[in-house]
């Protein structure tokens, strides 16, 4: 996966977004025959030259600054996810971890996620890989050990699974966050050849998976409220938290639960009565993928 490339379209794409007002009353006036800023207006907003932003968009600007880089997404209105995103696409000398080296569940997290008998968790790795997870979480997501090593994937099961749209009543919000977040490790392993892999597999399977790609929309798991359906019990509002493994940044632990005496609460209690995986639903639709 090029990482100018990937530079040039998300540069492109967050110009894109911001109308010729930008600059507040008045704006930039004349005609436009595209949406957005042009580069010379991107240009005077980030204090830089036209011809310095247009190297750094097209991928050719070399030892470019922190302070560039910040001042850029000032103009761009980014978001703390997608500043980090430009810093990543922008400063390949930036040490990563290996995208190749397997990652390790150590025996606490294992342990941890076993304690956890009344909430469903599970671990996410690189490429939103399923590394660990606990029973309720099997019951609720997936059947996980029913799935090959290679396919236990959170991007595969909401995209090439068709029983992801029932588990999720807003799935299109699920899509999108999804693409948010596989997009944030393409900036960090660019030359991670399975998640080169996995996005060329996803966009051939799912005409969905390629429009939101080509929207180059970043941000990374932190908390929210996700909508679940599952035959046994129904629908749960379950809120969740993302946090990240001390020992390495590319490992997420992600927590469901629900508050105490809530409809939710009541459903998890009943989930925990089922026998993990009994359903049977996501494994053979992804399998036959």
């Amino acid at each position: 996966m090029d990482r100018a490339h990937q530079l040039t379209e998300f540069l492109k794409s967050r110009r894109a977004r911001l109308g010729p007002d930008a600059v507040g009353p008045g704006g930039f006036g004349g005609r436009r025959r595209v949406p957005g800023l042009r580069r010379e207006e991107l240009a005077l907003l980030a204090g830089v030259s036209v011809d310095y932003y247009t190297r750094l968009e097209q991928g050719r600007a070399r030892n470019v600054s922190p302070a560039v880089l910040d001042a850029v997404a000032d103009a761009l209105g980014l978001d703390a996810d997608e500043r980090g995103h430009l810093h990543n696409l922008a400063k390949p000398g930036r040490a990563q971890p290996h995208p190749g080296r397997p990652q390790h569940v150590g025996a606490e997290l294992r342990q941890a996620l076993d304690a956890l008998v009344t909430v469903p968790a599970y671990l996410i790795g690189r490429r939103l890989d399923v590394l660990a997870w606990n029973d309720l979480a099997r019951t609720l997501v997936a059947d996980f050990p029913a799935l090959p090593p290679g396919e236990r994937n959170m991007a595969r099961l909401v995209f090439l699974d068709p029983a992801a749209r029932d588990l999720y009543p807003d799935w299109e919000a699920k899509a999108r966050d999804t693409v948010s977040n596989l997009r944030l490790d393409a900036g960090r392993h660019p030359d991670d050849p399975q998640l080169t892999g996995l996005v060329s597999e996803l966009s051939l399977g799912s005409a969905d998976f390629r429009r939101l790609w080509d929207d180059h929309t970043v941000s990374g798991k932190t908390r929210g409220r996700k909508r679940f359906v599952h035959p046994g019990v129904g629908e749960l509002a379950l809120d969740y938290v993302a946090m990240r493994a001390p020992d390495d940044p590319d490992m997420t632990l992600m927590i469901y639960s629900a508050p105490a005496g809530s409809a939710a609460a009541d459903a998890l209690r009943a989930l925990a009565g089922i026998t993990p995986g009994s359903h049977g639903r996501r494994t053979a639709a992804v399998r036959a993928g």
